[in-house]
Formats: C-alpha cells, sequence, structure tokens
C-alpha cells in the first residue's frame, strides 16, 4: 500500500460566481464538475482541474455563502500550489498577473524551484510551481479551450503546505501511518531560520509533497472564506481505500469509514493538529455522469440526489456555466 500523491484540495468560497470566473477566466483551469456539497445540497461544490478532471489536478470549492473572514494560524492547509510545465510558463504568468491586478509576489526560489507565490479575490494562499526539474509525478493535461495557451496552463496541484503549533504529531502520521518519507527541507521565508519540512510519497516530486511549517507565535486558524477545507491523497481503488480504513482502526485513529462520493470513494480522519485529510479513490472519474465534452456544463447531481433535483436547483442561485459548441 503506498498513497500515489495529491488527489484534491478543496477551500471555501463565499461565491461562486467570482471563484468561477477568477478559476476559468484569469486561471484557465476547467471547470470539470458543478455539483452540490454531499453534506449540504443547499450550497454548491466546484471542481476545477485539467482537461478530464484526472486525480491530481483538482482544486475545489465549498460555496458557504456567508463566510466570514479567516484569521490564519495553525491546524491549517496554509498554501495550495498549482503546477505549471516550466520556468518560461512563470514568466507568462507574472505578467498576466500584473494586467490582471492579481495580487502576487513575483517569480521567486523555493525548494530548489521556480514559484510565485499569489492570492485569488477571496485572499486563497495559492503559488504556481514550476515543473521544470520534476522527476516524480507527471502532471496532467490542460484543457484545449483554455483562456491559457496550452504550453503555459496548469497542469496539476503542486505541494500542500500544512501550518502547525508542533511539527512531531503530524510528521509521525505522515511517516509511519501514511507512506510519506522526509526527503529535504529548505529555510521559511518569515524569519530564513525556521527550517519547513518536505515530505514525499509515491514517485514523489512536485504531485506528491506535503510541506510542514511549524508556527509556535500564532494562534490556532479560524476559517473561513479563502481558507482550505480539506487535503485528499491518492488511492489506486476500493480494495485497497479499505485496507487504509483497517489500518486506521488498527492505529485507533477515529475516522468516517468509507464514504462513496460517487465520482470516487473518500475516507476521512484528521491528524493531531486538527487539520482533516482524505484518501480517495482515483476512479471512477467525472465523466461517470457527463462526457467529456460537456463537463461542468450542467448541475450534475450523484443518484442518491436525483430525486431531488428541482428542489436542490430552486435553493441554488443560477451560475451559467454552459460552454458555447460549434
Amino acid at each position: 500500500m503506498e498513497l500515489k500523491g495529491i488527489h484534491h484540495v478543496s477551500a471555501l468560497t463565499a461565491n461562486a460566481k467570482q471563484n468561477y470566473d477568477f478559476y476559468t477566466t484569469i486561471l484557465g483551469m476547467r471547470l470539470v464538475k458543478k455539483t452540490i456539497n454531499q453534506d449540504d445540497p443547499s450550497v454548491y461544490h466546484l471542481f476545477y482541474a485539467d482537461e478530464a478532471g484526472n486525480p491530481g489536478t483538482d482544486l475545489t470549492f465549498f460555496e458557504i455563502p456567508h463566510a466570514g473572514t479567516t484569521y490564519q494560524g495553525t491546524g491549517s492547509i496554509s498554501g495550495t500550489s498549482l503546477r505549471v510545465p516550466d520556468d518560461k510558463a512563470l514568466e507568462f504568468w507574472e505578467s498576466r498577473f500584473s494586467e490582471f491586478d492579481v495580487d502576487h509576489d513575483g517569480i521567486k526560489e523555493q525548494y530548489g524551484r521556480k514559484i510565485i507565490s499569489f492570492r485569488d479575490p477571496e485572499r486563497q494562499r495559492l503559488m504556481l510551481v514550476s515543473d521544470e526539474a520534476n522527476i516524480g509525478v507527471k502532471g496532467g493535461k490542460t484543457w484545449v479551450h483554455s483562456s491559457v495557451p496550452a504550453d503555459k496552463g496548469i497542469i496539476g496541484l503542486g505541494p500542500v503546505k500544512l501550518t502547525v503549533k508542533s511539527a512531531a504529531p503530524t510528521t509521525a502520521i505522515l511517516t509511519e501511518i501514511l507512506t510519506f518519507k522526509q526527503t529535504g527541507s529548505y529555510p521559511s521565508i518569515i524569519d530564513g531560520q525556521n527550517e519547513i519540512l518536505v515530505f514525499s510519497t509515491g514517485e514523489g516530486g512536485t504531485g506528491a509533497e506535503v510541506h510542514i511549517e511549524t508556527r509556535d507565535d500564532l494562534p490556532k486558524e479560524r476559517p473561513g472564506r479563502g481558507s482550505v477545507h480539506h487535503v485528499a491523497f491518492r488511492v489506486d481503488n476500493e480494495d485497497e481505500l479499505a485496507k487504509w480504513k483497517d489500518r486506521l482502526v488498527a492505529a485507533r485513529l477515529p475516522n468516517s469509514g468509507l464514504v462513496d462520493r460517487f465520482y470516487f470513494k473518500s475516507l476521512y480522519f484528521r491528524e493531531p493538529n486538527g487539520i482533516l485529510f482524505e484518501l480517495a479513490t482515483d476512479g471512477p472519474g467525472f465523466n461517470t455522469d457527463e462526457d467529456d465534452e460537456h463537463l461542468g456544463e450542467s448541475l450534475a447531481l450523484p443518484p442518491l440526489f436525483e430525486d431531488r433535483r428541482k428542489e436542490i436547483e430552486t435553493n441554488l442561485k443560477p451560475l451559467d456555466t454552459k460552454r458555447p459548441h460549434n
């Protein structure tokens, strides 16, 4: 049993329309699924990804219309990165961010890679990371109809950063329960001295890393719009997911048990610093109920919710995601 890398990251937005416009128009990602939060069907769950929503490329958002401000702190997923093909692509993005007034920090270097840290309109903490030297998990493929050129586009999720009060308990979960190994570290940009620890799983590389930052000077994060809800790691199939459940039970870690999310099967648990982890299967995928050409254009409901479609559609604020077809 070995986790294959990052599966998806799920964050919070207070405005689905603004969110959709930013991630599709400015970032050029494809909306591959417009569905509902299965734990609260009165709000949207939006999935942005590569051309087909391949595992490891999904950045998803729960819409919480009255979500308050995020007060940043520990016990949080404090950074989500998105992979681009090479260093040259970052030059394109630096210019694009300036053109569209996206708050960004310019091209810098981190852990031997070129990066650009930036924020979305709700102050979501994001980073573009170059795959110039990546030899680990392969990225996805940009959508042919993206607003961004194919050789510059976002090809998947990169490293996820966790900020914790104490690294040891989280490190123990990653290395003793999950299949991560510490593969490096780099100085924090906060003071240049505190080391951020790097852990990798599977084939490693940008698509399979968790970075841990220790901050004992911060309070616990109060999440709101622009915060991250959970990170999911890739499991090959449902049989293997059942074995992961057994491993968590044997370690006496409370967990959700197997949950059918229709597009994949899931298992949830919290590590000791309170961060929500999900293990999710690679399949069956987003073309289960929509063909590849029309992904994300209509409201997709898992079968469990289909008989409530009229009620659900009435409660949702309309969001036009239909694309003109020739």
